[in-house]
């Protein structure tokens, strides 16, 4: 068992390592439904309770094949569970929400391969962490990358009334805020400690 705080692990997943702007995994989604601060934001919440989901049955899992000594099946499990909570997600939000489902399009079914949600399971399992650290990984990561994708729909809605060069519009302009954004977030790797 790891003894690393809780509040260390919240804020080292949520802004030290972010999964986006640190380990530029979830790009997909991150570019691609940032265009509007909301759609950001519920798409964020998805992630989020899909990373929590996620991370807590596959604590669970890694126990059990530790048990039965098949870790050989780790990742393959995490898969299925990823894949069963997302669709999960996407009847909830089909049923209470059609506009939010018809926003998000696509990518709300590829939170099954965003590898952010892969990499949570994976690496708190590599890390070690017990039950209750390992919600906390997840609820940091989720809050992470809500928080990244919430300040990239916040900037891309600035950038409409921006004047730009013609040479700079577009995806250029989008790739270009987020390196400056993935750079803003070195700032923070002096409080890990």
């Amino acid at each position: 068992m790891n003894n690393e705080s809780l509040w260390s692990i919240f804020i080292n997943t949520s802004l030290i390592n972010n999964f986006v702007l640190a380990y530029f995994l979830g790009i997909c989604s991150f570019l691609g439904v940032s265009s509007k601060v909301e759609t950001g934001l519920k798409m964020g919440a998805a992630v989020t309770f899909v990373m929590v989901i996620s991370a807590l049955c596959a604590y669970g899992i890694n126990a059990l094949l530790t048990a039965i000594n098949a870790p050989f099946l780790q990742l393959i499990s995490y898969i299925v569970v990823i894949a069963s909570t997302v669709q999960l997600v996407e009847m909830f939000v089909k049923k209470t929400s059609p506009a939010l489902f018809k926003a998000l399009g696509i990518f709300l079914p590829l939170i099954t391969t965003n590898c952010a949600i892969l990499a949570v399971a994976l690496f708190q399992t590599s890390k070690g962490y017990g039950l209750l650290q390992s919600f906390v990984y997840a609820l940091g990561g989720g809050i992470g990358f809500t928080l990244a994708m919430v300040l990239m729909a916040g900037l891309r809605e600035q950038l409409v009334f921006s004047e730009t060069v013609s040479v700079a519009k577009g995806t250029v302009i989008v790739l270009l805020v987020a390196g400056i954004l993935s750079l803003s977030f070195m700032g923070f790797a002096g409080l890990g400690g």
